[in-house]
């Protein structure tokens, strides 16, 4: 891997400390600058150099990210926030202009990943996906879920077991979808492509805790079809770099899909930890190394929290 420097930005949410994480168990050997918006932000203290910047829509955004770029020497810049995603999309040109290298998918595949009931109608002709609609006037069957079309984790996410439920949540909640109810097995499967959208392997793992819609306990489970299944998903949005799909099971075992999110998630560590180190790949991609397809073990991964005192 050649030695360059790297930019993490999101760095106090799990993605980005994950990615940070996966960095530092590789044999990657430049620095780790990372950036977030909130100056108590726990990857700036696992990072070699780190930097406060605006939000994504802050008009100082850009300009306060490119003087990072330069005056790091950014070759590589990996972002994993999912409201951050797109300010590095909006100007990829302006990015790779200043010497770096986004990984991040183009602007139109994270509008169709952000809106779910967008996501739904792309993807539900080619892959089997639960079954969503944005008119609550049309639903008779219960139970069902109603969360927000533009969500992100598990927030206002509803259980809706009748039609008085339902009322209360349309009077409640403004543009919420509603989404077929799936009560089996739930995975989060990572998938990785190239930089041009060639997906290279999915790791599923089976989400077997999560709290605040990040999984804090999961065993990783190799399934050749739910990979596959990925994989296309993956390739049919034009994904490029990570992604992460969630998929359930139906009362009847039938595996759907809920949501692709177009970048690193929260649970990267459980495939960093099983074998596959995507960060790490990626830059073994960029570097035009032969990329070596790993072994990737089925293990189980408990999470917890971890101290940093700040003095």
């Amino acid at each position: 891997m050649d030695t360059f420097n790297v930019l993490i930005p999101g760095a106090g949410g799990p993605a980005g400390i994950n990615t940070i994480k996966s960095l530092r168990l590789s044999l990657f050997k430049g620095n780790i600058v990372s950036t977030d918006s909130n100056p108590l932000s726990a990857g700036f203290f696992l990072s070699d150099f780190y930097y406060v910047i605006p939000k994504y829509d802050d008009k100082f955004f850009i300009e306060k990210l490119i003087k990072i770029i330069k005056e790091q020497n950014i070759k590589v810049l990996m972002p994993s926030s999912g409201f951050d995603i797109y300010g590095y999309s909006i100007n990829q040109d302006l990015i790779v202009e200043s010497g770096a290298i986004p990984i991040v998918s183009r602007r139109k595949v994270l509008e169709i990943c952000r809106d779910k009931f967008l996501s739904y109608k792309f993807l539900s002709n080619k892959f089997p996906f639960a079954f969503t609609s944005e008119y609550h006037d049309k639903i008779d069957t219960f139970p069902l879920i109603a969360k927000p079309r533009f969500g992100k984790g598990s927030n206002d996410i509803i259980k809706i077991e009748n039609k008085f439920d339902l009322n209360y949540v349309v009077r409640k909640f403004k543009n919420m979808i509603f989404q077929e109810y799936l009560p089996g097995t739930e995975y989060t499967v990572d998938v990785l492509s190239d930089l041009t959208e060639k997906p290279i392997m999915a790791i599923p793992r089976i989400r077997l805790d999560t709290k605040a819609g990040i999984s804090v306990k999961g065993k990783i489970k190799r399934d050749s079809m739910i990979e596959n299944l990925c994989k296309k998903t993956a390739e049919t949005l034009g994904i490029k770099g990570p992604c992460c799909i969630q998929l359930k099971e139906s009362k009847d075992g039938e595996l759907k899909i809920l949501e692709v999110n177009p970048r690193f998630g929260g649970g990267t560590m459980f495939t960093t930890l099983a074998g596959a180190n995507f960060p790490a790949m990626l830059l073994e991609m960029i570097s035009n190394n032969k990329l070596i397809i790993p072994k990737v073990a089925d293990i189980t991964v408990l999470r917890y929290f971890e101290e940093i005192i700040i003095e």
